[in-house]
């Protein structure tokens, strides 16, 4: 037994184990291939495991042609396509990993390659991964007699692929239905839409999308049956207890060619007459598909102005375009971040050893507005304390700048001294002959002579509150007037007498470190 801080006394081993249990597990713990993920059972680490997606699993058997069947859909191939292109028609980039001349390279050559293989392309083919859940991609390599290069990125059937147990990708073959492993550094893959990591086929969104589909095309085939059931009345034919067969047949061939025949014969003693069909209640099917079409959109789009070309139920035309933003930011992020991780790493560690790996990336976030940038600085530069430096334009705001020569020396004032400046100095403020007298003598004359300018401004506001005091009752009302009064009591005569005070201080002080220059 031991005692404690708190004077509680624990058992030794029970202190032992509290210590071990600080240092941290380095070993993976919930695994999903050793038979410890209850969800799933035992999972053989060599044998593909069945994805988790339930429509996948119930309504396809497991076969993605289910999901192919979706996208055929006009609003699904439609909305989904919006999303293709607003990835694709950004601008792309590759930023060097580091500051090095060797990181630089191995940017360089990133860029060329990926000029070369087509990258809008191959990003375009990726992004079905987001529709899916997955997508795979195999990288053809090639040699230019100094670095292993891209030839070329074939983006693969997923229905080909699978995960094995240990969550690596496997592709099927007739003679190995379980699939072979994938040699190292080959293929490109990534995942998305799934709610933890146990699951590596993700979940697309035809997941989501299924179930509108199917109730759009339902609808569809009711509507068909009744715009012929109700689009044109029935036609009846009534023939007498007599009729023979011949002539019951000749008169079902007349019923059928009112569909298509402009005129028509039947034998006498028969009638044909055209049945109005009567209905009650509601089949508006309109209603049906276009709620489906807005669900559609709502799932790829995130809402449904950019796919109907009007403002939509989710707000303001600012806020449709902010939600779009976030998709195409997140999209661009998970095809991108995908290939640095894997193929961008691998060509930057044989061609550039030691190098940082380049960054690939999209250009999403829309340019700076330089009428607010320039509105912006105008108002830091109107508080007199900042300037902008001529490389801080030229970056913003482009080329052809330069900086502005100060204005000449206004002429001199009536009644005003002025003051030789040295050349190469900064001009010298005008002063009145009154303080040009000044500079040079003692800085106690200086002093006064400022006082003497102050105190009749001070004097007046001095009377303007004495005044309001002999006028008022109490203490609120005093204050109250002098709220009133603040307005009127500028400081405009003080400020310019304190101003020649200082000018007048600054040139003694030039005046008086020239002296002993000399």
């Amino acid at each position: 037994m031991q005692q404690t801080l708190s004077g509680l006394y624990i058992p030794a081993s029970f202190a032992d184990e509290t210590r071990r249990s600080s240092r941290p597990e380095m070993r993976e713990v919930a695994t999903t291939f050793d038979g410890r993920d209850i969800t799933r059972g035992y999972v053989d680490p060599m044998q593909i495991q069945p994805s988790s997606d339930s429509i996948l699993q119930l309504r396809g058997a497991g076969d993605y042609e289910i999901y192919r069947q979706v996208l055929r859909d006009d609003q699904v191939a439609g909305v989904f396509q919006q999303r293709q292109l607003a990835i694709t028609s950004k601008e792309w980039g590759v930023d060097p990993g580091g500051k090095t001349k060797r990181d630089k390279a191995a940017a360089d050559f990133l860029t060329e390659q990926l000029h070369h293989i087509g990258w809008d392309r191959v990003t375009g083919k990726m992004m079905y991964g987001v529709f899916y859940g997955f997508a795979a991609a195999e990288a053809m390599y090639a040699r230019d007699g100094r670095f292993i290069t891209l030839d070329a990125i074939k983006v693969r059937d997923r229905q080909r692929f699978g995960w094995d147990g240990a969550m690596r990708l496997r592709m099927k073959t007739y003679s190995n239905p379980q699939g072979e492993l994938l040699p190292d550094r080959k293929f490109w893959a990534f995942s998305t839409g799934a709610d933890h990591d146990d699951e590596p086929y993700g979940l697309g969104l035809a997941h989501w999308l299924y179930w509108p589909v199917l109730f759009k095309r339902n609808g569809i085939k009711f509507w068909m049956i009744f715009l012929e059931k109700f689009g044109q009345p029935t036609a009846k034919g009534s023939y007498p207890s007599t009729a023979l067969p011949d002539e019951k047949t000749r008169l079902l061939q007349a019923l059928s060619a009112i569909n298509t025949d402009s005129g028509i014969i039947v034998p006498q003693g028969m009638e044909i007459e055209l049945l109005e069909a009567a209905r009650s209640g509601s089949a508006d099917y309109v209603s049906l598909v276009d709620r489906m079409d807005r669900a559609i959109a709502k799932v790829v789009m995130g809402q449904v102005a950019s796919s109907e070309g009007t403002p939509g139920r989710l707000g303001n035309d600012d806020l449709q375009g902010d939600v779009r933003e976030d998709l195409v930011k997140a999209d661009a992020d998970l095809v991108c971040e995908s290939f640095n991780r894997t193929i961008a790493r691998w060509l930057t560690e044989w061609n550039f050893p030691g190098a940082a790996v380049p960054r690939v990336y999209r250009k999403v976030t829309p340019d700076e507005d330089l009428n607010e940038r320039a509105e912006r600085d105008k108002t830091i530069v109107d508080m007199g304390y900042f300037k902008p430096k001529l490389g801080y334009i030229t970056e913003n705001y482009g080329e052809g700048w330069e900086e502005k020569q100060p204005d000449p020396a206004p002429p001199v004032k009536p009644g005003v001294q002025p003051v030789p400046v040295e050349s190469g100095t900064q001009d010298a403020p005008d002063v009145p002959a009154s303080f040009a007298e000044a500079i040079g003598q003692p800085p106690l004359q200086m002093m006064e002579q400022a006082r003497q300018s102050v105190e009749p401004n001070v004097s007046a506001w001095i009377n303007q509150v004495r005044e309001l005091a002999n006028q008022v009752d109490t203490l609120e009302e005093l204050r109250d007037r002098l709220l009133e009064t603040y307005p009127a009591m500028t400081l405009d005569q003080y400020a310019a007498a304190m101003a020649q005070a200082g000018s007048a201080a600054f040139l003694a002080g030039r005046n008086e470190v020239k002296e002993e220059q000399r």
